[in-house]
């Protein structure tokens, strides 16, 4: 379940304008030394973070979002304690689930890495931060989340949650519920922007999830300690 927090539409209208003049984005005051920044590059529509390591070896890891344990190929490492370090200050250390991820990556960080700590995925800049000090919701559309990070999406006029998934390449995909095809048009509102029709994919999950074709239009913060998403429409992004 998750709620949306309220807002107060005079102030926040006068600082988005603000925002969109500077191109400065919500989480730019964070303390020194509360942060750790690394860069990571789209590939395939799906989000690698560069730098990082896994036992000191270099690997091609996707940010997981929804990920509830980080899941690392055989061909990579066996199962046991090992230590993603994220750059000389910042190793974290964490039990994978060893499991073959088909050539796609060498592994998947999941949640359970940043512990109860807060994530911004900045896709214009290609920035991925780690807070050590949650979320700066000001100027965000903000929802709660119990589990996975869900936010609120309106498809055809109906309100339903949808969860952050980041290993997902698609637009949104929506749980099956007759036989039909595997994809179609649907009206798409998220976090106050209509996306107006949107080619959707229709396919057996439990839960909607939306992802990165959707997802690159915001600047994303998931706080997992506070289980709070924050969702800033980025001006400098077209629809």
């Amino acid at each position: 379940m998750y709620s949306k927090f309220p807002c107060h539409a005079t102030c926040a209208l006068a600082l988005v304008f603000a925002l969109a003049c500077t191109s400065v984005a919500p989480w730019k005051n964070e303390p020194v030394g509360s942060e750790v920044n690394m860069a990571f590059a789209i590939r395939n529509n799906l989000l690698f973070l560069d730098g990082a390591t896994i036992d000191g070896r270099h690997g091609r890891f996707l940010i997981g979002s929804a990920q509830q344990r980080t899941i690392v190929d055989p061909k990579f490492a066996v199962e046991g304690l090992h230590s993603l370090q994220l750059n000389q200050r910042e190793s974290l250390r964490f039990t994978p689930i060893v499991t073959n991820l088909g050539g796609i990556a060498d592994g998947i960080v999941g949640k359970d890495v940043w512990g109860g700590r807060a994530i911004t995925i900045n896709y214009r800049d290609g920035l991925f931060t780690l807070q050590k000090e949650g979320i700066h919701s000001e100027l965000m559309v903000v929802y709660r989340f119990t589990d996975d990070p869900m936010i609120n999406v309106v498809v055809d006029g109906h309100v339903t949650s949808a969860i952050v998934d980041t290993t997902s390449p698609d637009t949104l995909i929506l749980p099956r519920t007759a036989a039909g095809p595997d994809r179609r048009n649907a009206h798409v509102q998220i976090a106050d922007t209509d996306f107006g029709s949107v080619d959707v994919r229709i396919a057996e999950v439990s839960a909607p999830r939306i992802g990165n074709r959707l997802l690159s239009r915001f600047l994303i913060s998931i706080d997992y300690g506070r289980r709070q998403v924050g969702l800033w429409r980025d001006p400098r992004i077209g629809l």
